[in-house]
């Protein structure tokens, strides 16, 4: 697990730093700042900078900021900073979902379809992307539809070594 980082580094693609640190602000107030070379992730609200928690973080512009041991998994908008073409479009987008979301399978599969693995490292992280998954799907004309953090959570899906099923909950299709 203390390994994550690390790994999440060593997948993304070299590519030329070009600026400085990338900025945001957080929708609960503070700016983010994730440093280039080694995305480190701060935040400073009233004047007082300090690491940016764990965890799944929305920014002003709806987009998401996911950290871990205070190291960014860079987004979207960090790596356009970066001089990074913006991916294309992902077959995922506009499929409607049947059943449970891949936010909601991604939480049963990590804390339990009965919370068993509730204190599981990943657990937290989990919600707070079905959370946002919801509100992303409440605010939606079409409810039905994958939206941006329906994508996450497929891509943290397969990042099993961080978003580990729970070994305590019954083997179910979703795992």
């Amino acid at each position: 697990m203390k390994r994550l980082p690390l790994l999440i580094m060593l997948m993304l693609p070299v590519f030329a730093i070009a600026g400085g640190d990338w900025n945001s602000q957080l929708q609960s107030g503070g700016t983010v700042t994730v440093n280039p070379y080694t995305n480190r992730a701060t935040v400073t609200q009233g004047g007082v900078t300090t690491q940016l928690c764990d965890g799944a973080h929305r920014l002003q512009d709806g987009s998401i900021l996911i950290t871990n041991r205070g190291v960014a998994i860079p987004n979207e908008s960090i790596l356009e900073s970066r001089q990074m073409k913006p991916p294309e479009v992902e077959e995922w987008q506009d499929v409607r979902i049947v059943g449970y979301s891949p936010c909601e399978q991604l939480v049963r599969r990590v804390c339990g379809d009965k919370d068993q693995c509730n204190d599981a490292e990943s657990c937290n992280p989990s919600r707070q992307l079905l959370d946002m998954e919801t509100e992303e799907r409440d605010a939606s004309k079409n409810r039905g539809l994958m939206t941006y953090t329906s994508g996450q959570c497929l891509k943290a899906m397969k990042a099993r070594e961080f978003f580990a099923s729970c070994p305590k909950a019954p083997v179910s299709a979703t795992q």
